[in-house]
């Protein structure tokens, strides 16, 4: 029997819109009933919004990669996020989005998994001597922890210093503040009720924005400038390879308020998103003890007692298919919403042109008509042919097509490095009575934490 874990029960039935924006308020995953969970699309009406979610893998297909630049990215997500992010190639669409995609390829050569795997070592290793300060045993709210080490991982690769300090401390804090808040200013603008966010939440937001982006500004601002006037770099990192990169067009470099913005997109989504995949495949695996033994056994096996090298990641297959069903159960980003730029017709039903078309991986990965035991936790689907057809139809946590994401191979990675540096050392527990409660805001994470004990493992220091 293998372990299912708890989610928002959803409702028999849909709910009026009204109700549906109520429910939505705490989170968009309570707004969902029985039938989202096997249909190929829905949709809801509300003033000023018409929305289509698309379940079908041939709709799901055409949104994402066919006919993807008549389906950009909806703008409604991008206003919650503008304050911190700009003009950054999270939220543009269209000619400018093309160019910083371009121009940003090649500066990922430095996130390279060869390249990047001695920062995510050191990272780790970082995140072992936390753990080690904590007595055995003790009950520990593990997403305190992932949030950390992923932030330290991709601090690391973007500015070649780990995140320690007052100023490093200010930024993960301040992010800690936006995204709490970010939710409660897009769901008003989702249903057309933008007079219900309230002002105090837009101060607030702006207030973190504006203190992320000084901060950020203050560590940028001098390699920038030592840039511009000809200066040796210092670093051989994401932040030098952004100041190198040029418009193949114009052949003009990033200006300071874009690479800003750039910088501020990557921190963002490079630690948010690994943070909650990993903080859910820590509960997930506290409560599958059998899963978790064979991967101790796994890491034991394939390290031993010596440090992990970069070959190592792949022989970790269990390990990496671990990191691969949390991303099915728990995709951080639950729903991708796009905007039809032109009036369109799917399964038979007009879509006018404005309309918000939304890919939900929640939904899709879950999809009763999709995959065996939807809500189990099974790693060991991914071995064989018997999930290969529901992988190529329903498995999407990365996005497809032109805006697939770009750190997808990076995060497994990290991922495998960081469960096997864990399960190696440490035994997971859940608390006695402790249910993580999932709500989707900026990514999935629990309303309550994630507790668990930490007991460590005979013969490691």
């Amino acid at each position: 029997m293998h372990f299912c874990p708890a989610y928002p029960k959803p409702r028999k039935s849909k709910a009026s819109s009204l109700l549906m924006f109520f429910s939505a308020r705490r989170s968009w995953l309570d707004a969902l009933y029985e039938r989202s969970y096997a249909m190929q699309m829905g949709e809801v009406h509300l003033p000023g919004l018409d929305l289509y979610m698309v379940n079908d893998p041939a709709l799901v297909r055409r949104v994402m990669d066919d006919e993807a630049e008549q389906f950009p990215k909806s703008p409604l997500l991008g206003e919650a996020l503008q304050p911190l992010l700009g003009e950054s190639i999270f939220t543009t669409n269209g000619a400018q989005w093309r160019r910083q995609r371009d121009m940003m390829d090649p500066a990922f050569a430095q996130a390279r998994l060869a390249v990047a795997f001695p920062v995510m070592q050191a990272a780790t290793q970082a995140m072992l001597q936390r753990l080690a300060a904590l007595p055995d045993g003790a009950e520990h709210d593990i997403e305190v922890e992932m949030t950390h080490v992923t932030a330290d991982i991709i601090f690391r690769t973007i500015f070649s210093v780990p995140m320690e300090g007052a100023d490093a401390r200010r930024i993960f804090e301040a992010f800690a503040r936006f995204q709490a808040i970010a939710p409660r200013l897009l769901l008003p603008s989702i249903y057309g009720l933008r007079w219900l966010v309230w002002p105090w939440d837009v101060w607030h937001s702006r207030r973190a924005a504006r203190e992320i982006r000084g901060l950020l500004e203050k560590l940028i601002r001098p390699r920038f400038d030592a840039h511009q006037a000809g200066q040796p770099a210092a670093h051989s990192d994401i932040l030098q390879s952004f100041m190198e990169a040029r418009d193949a067009t114009s052949g003009q470099p990033f200006g300071f308020d874009e690479l800003v913005d750039q910088v501020a997109m990557l921190f963002l989504a490079g630690h948010e998103t690994s943070a909650s995949a990993l903080t859910w495949a820590a509960h997930l695996l506290a409560n599958a003890p059998e899963v978790q033994e064979r991967a101790h056994a796994e890491a034991l096996a394939q390290l031993g007692d010596r440090a992990p090298e970069v070959g190592d990641m792949k022989a970790l297959a269990l390990t990496r298919n671990v990191f691969r069903e949390t991303l099915r159960l728990f995709p951080p980003v639950g729903f991708m919403a796009r905007q039809s730029a032109g009036a369109c017709t799917m399964r038979k039903k007009p879509v006018r042109e404005g309309a918000t078309v939304v890919v939900a991986p929640w939904l899709i990965q879950r999809h009763r008509g999709l995959w065996a035991e939807p809500d189990a936790f099974n790693p060991d689907r991914y071995q064989g042919d018997a999930s290969r057809e529901s992988l190529r139809q329903g498995y999407l946590p990365f996005g497809m097509g032109p805006r697939v994401c770009l750190g997808a191979a990076f995060a497994l990675q990290e991922a495998t490095l960081i469960l096997a540096s864990l399960l190696r050392r440490y035994r997971l527990a859940a608390v006695p009575g402790h249910v993580p409660r999932p709500v989707g805001r900026l990514t999935i994470r629990s309303a309550n934490g994630v507790r668990l004990t930490l007991h460590r493992r005979e013969g490691t220091a």
